[in-house]
């Protein structure tokens, strides 16, 4: 009530007033709520707006990105073809380049552009999953093209550079080098390089191309072969030139033909004078050369030659010119001093035609080191004799047997040594300690070399040897220790040059490859003491244990061993070869196949026996056994092979098998003769199951050959039985099968094979 008074009227007031107010108030909110509705409206048309425009600009984004993934792979492949096209393009146009440039004879240009075509074909080729089937045609054009280029190129270096050489048969005697001429080219002048390319030019296109060298190398190896090699050689040969309009001639002509050997210092004046004279008209050309690390620098074709022929040439002035100046006494030393200088200044005048790099050489290093020839030449006549000796016939022989020696030079007693500090602490020993000598004694032939051949060579050989150690002992310890080496380097020549010089005959003739055999083990036999004798005999330096040769033994052995053992893979491999004529033993009712088989069991003892004919008396007995052992088992393995392996057999068959089986039985032993003496050999021969390994298996497929079932079955016993002991229960079964037919008892019979 309170509030009502408030208003400061009655109850219609109060009610006039509230409805004033609504009246006043419902328009604003209806209003209101027309402006809501008309918001929430527009509010969602706009949403809707959005989620259209969303839409179409993701479905329009998507396109996009779309196009531009395409785009950018349509570019990239567009990019590639331009580029191979691009790389076609610089190829054609370096071939057409190098096409116009050769019909002018611009050879340095042709050559690069040859190179530039072959450079964009190997960025094409390397363009991996985009391969050209046009790439192999432009490869195969670029082969013919370069390979014209170099025909061209060679026909300009054949005009730059024309040899006049002998015949090739002819041999390389003083006569057929004096046919040997060399015309070169003189160099073009300015009119004449207009017509025709300058030597610069051929030679850059050649180095443009990477065939410089093989050019300069075939150039050298002539040169060397037919001029160079033969001044220092023939000293009566004297070089001369003759001056023609458009070329110089390089020709020999013979002054002295009784001349042994030529003075160094009037060989090194003919070498220079040929290489001045190539110097002048060729060499001194400067060219562009490629080195490894893909940079070019400048050289003359001196240079480059000088680079690919010193060597050789050095060496060849070595050995046939030096070796023989050096004197042979100490009087004629200080007269050397004149080839010293004389090589010096050969060296400076090549370093000036830029020929020689570097400083000093082996050839200046060998003429200043003279003493050390000196004592060298002391050694040489034993070297020299005892090649002559290597490289005489082998086949003339003397008897070795355990009595037989070396003599030996007598030795003087050493002044001190082991031996003799040995005596004199013996007589302080008491006799109980000294004496531990054994009562059983061994046979004085227990380390003796057996009975056989060697060479009368090679006994000579071993004699040298000895005598040349004796001359050791008496000599200064510089020259004793050459001659101590030279010893050596005999046996290291025998093992480098018999087998080399006698190859040929040592693979044909079985005599001289079981002579060699023996030789090599004789050389051995002697190596394994010679040392020793010599110990304290020797200089200082020599007596600590470097006076031995035990270290050559294994090696001469091995060479021995080695080529007998190839010998008798050459005959065994004979064997094998007639055994195969043989048609595998089948069928031998036929008449044909049985005269094949006979046939080649008579060759092969044929063979045998000749063998034993050429080994009689020659190989050690021992040996001489073990090898026509293993050869007649060869035989007899590859024939019990065949016949095993043989899957019928019929009863003539098996009788014309056991025929020729007997033969090989009976006769095969016979080959067996080591001795001359035709009663010493029986020994040998009743030896044979000793040497033979399949002699057995070989007598119990003649057993099987002419047995019955029953007989075969007693011969297995169990496995226990002859025939058990030679074949395998697979072996014997297969016999079985290809001998009898079929039956209860054949299947009986195999049952008990196991």
């Amino acid at each position: 009530m309170g509030a009502v008074r408030g208003w400061g009227g009655g109850p219609g007031e109060v009610c006039s007033a509230i409805t004033s107010k609504y009246s006043e108030f419902l328009p604003s909110a209806q209003s209101a709520e027309e402006l809501v509705s008309q918001v929430d409206g527009l509010s969602g048309s706009i949403e809707l707006l959005r989620a259209g425009i969303e839409e179409q600009v993701q479905r329009d984004l998507n396109v996009a990105v779309a196009e531009f993934t395409e785009l950018k792979q349509q570019l990239e492949r567009d990019t590639l073809v331009l580029s191979i096209l691009k790389k076609l393009q610089e190829f054609d146009t370096a071939i057409k380049e190098y096409n116009t440039a050769l019909l002018e004879k611009k050879y340095v240009v042709a050559a690069q552009q040859l190179e530039k075509a072959r450079s964009s074909l190997k960025m094409l080729e390397s363009r991996k999953g985009f391969e050209l089937k046009i790439l192999k045609a432009l490869g195969t054009e670029l082969t013919v093209q370069t390979q014209n280029m170099l025909y061209h190129l060679g026909e300009e270096w054949q005009k730059l550079a024309v040899w006049k050489l002998p015949p090739s048969k002819e041999s390389s005697s003083l006569e057929s080098v004096m046919h040997s001429e060399l015309h070169l080219c003189t160099l073009p002048s300015k009119e004449e390089e207009i017509a025709g390319p300058p030597v610069a030019s051929v030679l850059q296109a050649f180095a443009v191309l990477g065939e410089l060298r093989t050019k300069l190398k075939i150039f050298g190896q002539l040169l060397l072969k037919y001029i160079l090699k033969p001044l220092i050689s023939y000293p009566s040969l004297q070089p001369f030139t003759e001056e023609l309009s458009d070329v110089v001639i390089l020709r020999f002509r013979c002054e002295d033909p009784n001349l042994d050997h030529s003075s160094p210092v009037e060989v090194f004046d003919k070498i220079k004078f040929i290489l001045e004279v190539l110097h002048k008209y060729l060499l001194n050309v400067p060219v562009e050369q490629r080195v490894e690390d893909k940079k070019e620098c400048r050289v003359t074709l001196a240079e480059l030659l000088g680079d690919m022929i010193w060597e050789e040439l050095s060496d060849c002035l070595i050995q046939n010119c030096l070796v023989n100046s050096i004197p042979t006494n100490s009087s004629k030393l200080e007269q050397y001093i004149e080839v010293i200088k004389s090589t010096e200044e050969f060296e400076k005048a090549l370093k000036n035609m830029q020929f020689l790099k570097g400083d000093t050489t082996d050839l200046l290093k060998y003429a200043r080191n003279v003493n050390s020839h000196f004592a060298n030449k002391k050694c040489q006549d034993v070297i020299v004799a005892a090649r002559n000796l290597m490289t005489s016939e082998i086949h003339n022989t003397v008897k070795i047997t355990p009595d037989s020696c070396v003599a030996l030079p007598k030795l003087p007693d050493p002044g001190s040594g082991d031996h003799l500090k040995m005596q004199k602490t013996s007589k302080q020993l008491p006799k109980e300690m000294v004496n531990l000598e054994n009562e059983t004694k061994l046979s004085q032939y227990t380390f003796s070399l057996p009975t056989c051949r060697i060479s009368s060579s090679v006994e000579k050989l071993m004699e040298l040897a000895y005598q040349t150690l004796l001359e050791a002992t008496a000599s200064t310890d510089q020259c004793c220790i050459q001659l101590f080496y030279s010893v050596r380097n005999i046996f290291q020549l025998f093992y480098d040059v018999v087998p080399t010089y006698h190859k040929e005959n040592l693979q044909k003739l079985p005599q001289l490859a079981a002579i060699h055999h023996n030789n090599c083990m004789y050389i051995a036999h002697h190596l394994l003491t010679m040392g020793h004798q010599f110990r304290y005999r020797l200089t200082n330096i020599l007596c600590d244990g470097a006076a031995t040769f035990v270290d050559l033994v294994p090696g001469f052995r091995r060479l021995g061993m080695e080529c007998f053992l190839a010998q008798m893979r050459v005959q065994k491999g004979e064997i094998l070869e007639r055994l195969s004529s043989a048609r595998n033993f089948s069928n031998m009712d036929d008449e044909d196949n049985y005269s094949a088989a006979n046939k080649a069991i008579r060759q092969v003892l044929h063979q045998l026996k000749r063998l034993g004919k050429v080994w009689q008396d020659v190989l050690p007995v021992n040996i001489y056994c073990k090898a026509m052992g293993t050869l007649l088992n060869t035989a007899l393995s590859e024939i019990v092979t065949r016949i095993a392996a043989l899957e019928d057999i019929s009863a003539e068959d098996a009788d014309r098998l056991y025929s020729l089986c007997r033969i090989m039985v009976e006769e095969g032993p016979q080959v067996f003769t080591p001795l001359p003496e035709e009663d010493k050999n029986k020994k040998y021969q009743e030896e044979v199951p000793v040497y033979v390994q399949k002699w057995m298996t070989f007598k119990e497929l003649m057993i099987i050959l002419q047995a019955n079932l029953q007989e075969i079955v007693d011969q297995w016993a169990d496995g226990k039985g002859p025939l058990a002991a030679e074949f395998s229960p697979a072996e014997v079964k297969s016999l079985i099968r290809a001998l009898f037919q079929n039956t209860e008892r054949r299947a009986a019979a195999l049952a008990k094979i196991k």
